[in-house]
């Protein structure tokens, strides 16, 4: 088995767009990053979030997107998907990002990344998919249904990393818990909320969904 990787590092700055939801602002449109580059707490050097409110933060820090389902998306799609088009920063080769484990440690370069949220499509990535020619009937709704989001990375540690860096698993907690399930529990089957529970660290408002669900059906 191949040692997976960092195929590119993709970032991206706001821009006005008409077709960009109710703030008309986004920076889903990402470039190729040569060399290394720094990563924060709040995300990539070069790279900033338009939708502040609904995006970005310390549990949003970093997107990471597997060349693999890009490759299933050509297929879908009918035209190659590229790296960086979902909006990604990171592209990785020969890992199942889906199926991460919740809270597991990777490291990349000098950083320390810890997949913790998902990604759930929204108005402006169906636009800019439009935009770019490609088929975007009910995107927002096939995406979902494909069950393969990417995970949302935290920093635990700041570093340095660049395309072409292995991606080391140095942990993986035993709850078992994944980036697929948390997706179908905050999306397709709310009925698997209750196992994100077990797990540690995950952002606030997630327990609360939880806790809700559960009292509700109490």
């Amino acid at each position: 088995m191949s040692t997976p990787y960092v195929a590119s590092v993709n970032v991206g700055t706001p821009v006005d767009a008409d077709w960009a939801g109710t703030l008309r602002r986004t920076a889903i449109k990402k470039h190729a990053v040569q060399g290394p580059v720094r990563v924060h707490t709040l995300g990539v050097e070069g790279d900033q979030v338009a939708d502040t409110k609904h995006h970005g933060g310390v549990y949003q820090a970093v997107y990471a997107f597997a060349q693999e389902d890009l490759d299933v998306w050509t297929g879908r799609l009918g035209q190659r998907v590229p790296p960086g088009l979902f909006g990604e920063n990171l592209t990785t080769v020969g890992l199942d990002v889906n199926e991460a484990v919740l809270g597991s440690h990777w490291r990349i370069g000098t950083a320390l990344l810890q997949p913790i949220e998902v990604r759930i499509p929204c108005s402006v990535f169906k636009g800019w998919l439009g935009l770019n020619d490609y088929d975007d009937a009910r995107w927002v709704r096939r995406f979902t249904a494909e069950g393969r989001p990417g995970p949302y990375l935290r920093v635990l540690e700041e570093g340095v990393l660049r395309a072409g860096d292995e991606i080391v698993v140095e942990h993986v907690p035993d709850h078992g818990v994944t980036v697929a399930t948390m997706f179908a529990a905050m999306t397709t089957d709310r009925s698997r909320l209750p196992e994100l529970a077990r797990v540690d660290g995950l952002p606030a408002a997630v327990y609360d969904e939880v806790r809700a669900y559960v009292a509700k059906g109490a």
